[in-house]
């Protein structure tokens, strides 16, 4: 696992151990960042559901001005301290411990890049997303990123279900995993 392009580019970030967390394959991750290269560098990141931080590390990296990370592990929360820390990029980040949900709740934030990638197939999207909606929290051109399992993907029965306030700008598999970018 490492940072893929900008001022740190090549920084070896610490896996998270366990079965707890599953990391994004820097395979996924360069292609991720490839398909939304035009939108860096951006303001506002939010790594929701941020396991090991590598999405929000890797925005900040390439220019993203502040990036706050939501994750509910205290022991994966120490770790994306400890990667951003190694990093140099802990200047422009957040790291906040609580569930999705709790954040969501309280946010004041209009991000201009929304990262998405909870627990697969646990129903965990679609509140999400109807809450960034009914907040307001994604700036206007802003996207979400959402990363699922391509077999059996929630993610299918929630595209029709945005009532034309988010429309599919891309969508890529790469072996077990889908990328689906939705923008405002």
């Amino acid at each position: 696992m490492r940072i893929i392009s900008g001022k740190r580019r090549g920084y070896k970030l610490t896996p998270p151990m366990g079965d707890g967390t599953r990391p994004t394959t820097d395979r996924v991750k360069e292609s991720l960042f490839n398909i939304i290269q035009t939108r860096m560098p951006c303001k506002n990141v939010l790594d929701l559901f941020a396991g090991s931080g590598a999405l929000g590390i890797e925005a900040l990296s390439r220019g993203a001005e502040h990036a706050v990370f939501v994750e509910s592990d205290r022991r994966i929360c120490e770790l994306i301290d400890k990667n951003l820390t190694g990093a140099s990029l802990s200047g422009g980040a957040e790291i906040k411990r609580m569930q999705a949900r709790e954040y969501l709740d309280i946010c004041d934030i209009k991000f201009d890049i929304i990262f998405l990638d909870p627990p697969y197939n646990k129903g965990f999207l679609k509140p999400a997303i109807d809450k960034i909606l009914e907040r307001d929290l994604l700036a206007g051109g802003g996207i979400i990123v959402i990363e699922s399992e391509t077999k059996g993907s929630e993610l299918g029965d929630l595209l029709n279900c945005f009532d034309g306030k988010l429309s599919v700008l891309k969508t890529a598999k790469y072996g077990r995993s889908s990328i689906t970018v939705l923008q405002r």
